[in-house]
Formats: C-alpha cells, sequence, structure tokens
C-alpha cells in the first residue's frame, strides 16, 4: 500500500502565503489525478483542487485566483500554492491521489492556521 505524506502547513497571517507539498511513495501506481481537500472544525472534507497526469487543473469557487496546484510526474508529487490566505482557509489540508481505476489514497493532513 503506498501512502502520501503531506508538509508544509503552519500559522500565517491573513494575507500571508504558504506552500504545501505532497509526495507519494510505495506502491502507488498509475495515479490519474493528484489533488487536495480540507476540512475545517466542525465542517465535511470539501475539495481544493485537483491536476491531472495531463495537467489539467480543478479548482473550488473559494480558491480560484488565490491558490495555484502543481505537479511533478516524474517524483509523483503535487504542491499547493496558497496566496491571499483568509481565515476561513483554515483547516487541516489532506493530499490525495486516485489511480486511473478510482482507488483513492490519503495523506494524514496538514494543519493550516490563518490568523486575523
Amino acid at each position: 500500500q503506498g501512502q502520501l505524506v503531506e508538509s508544509g502547513g503552519g500559522l500565517v497571517q491573513a494575507g500571508g502565503s504558504l506552500t504545501l507539498s505532497c509526495a507519494a511513495s510505495g506502491s502507488i501506481f498509475s495515479i490519474y489525478t493528484m489533488g487536495w481537500y480540507r476540512q475545517a472544525p466542525g465542517k465535511q472534507r470539501e475539495l481544493v483542487a485537483t491536476i491531472t497526469r495531463g495537467g489539467t487543473t480543478n479548482y473550488a469557487d473559494s480558491v480560484k485566483g488565490r491558490f495555484t496546484i502543481s505537479g511533478d510526474n516524474g517524483k509523483n508529487m503535487v504542491f499547493l500554492q496558497m496566496s491571499s490566505l483568509k481565515p476561513e482557509d483554515t483547516a487541516v489540508y489532506y493530499c490525495n491521489s486516485r489511480s486511473y481505476g478510482g482507488v483513492d489514497v490519503w495523506g494524514k493532513g496538514t494543519l493550516v492556521t490563518v490568523s486575523s
């Protein structure tokens, strides 16, 4: 079973920037998409952004224009550049990979806290 390891979370002031990284290791084959989801306290997990192996991206409306997702296919890594952060962006951010067969793998999450 493969695993995903996130890094880059932390505390930042509103208006600031932060970059998250996620590395896939182990037996992760045929990745079709990688992406980021987040879960704020008391809320359901929601999509933030995804990127396909071919480079097609998808963003939640709430982060369009502020967040940028990118990937390194050779290293099975995905990044999330976050700027103009808002307190409502505070959440645990989870990395996800999905294979062509529809199998999901999740990271353990990294906490992003945006102070006002």
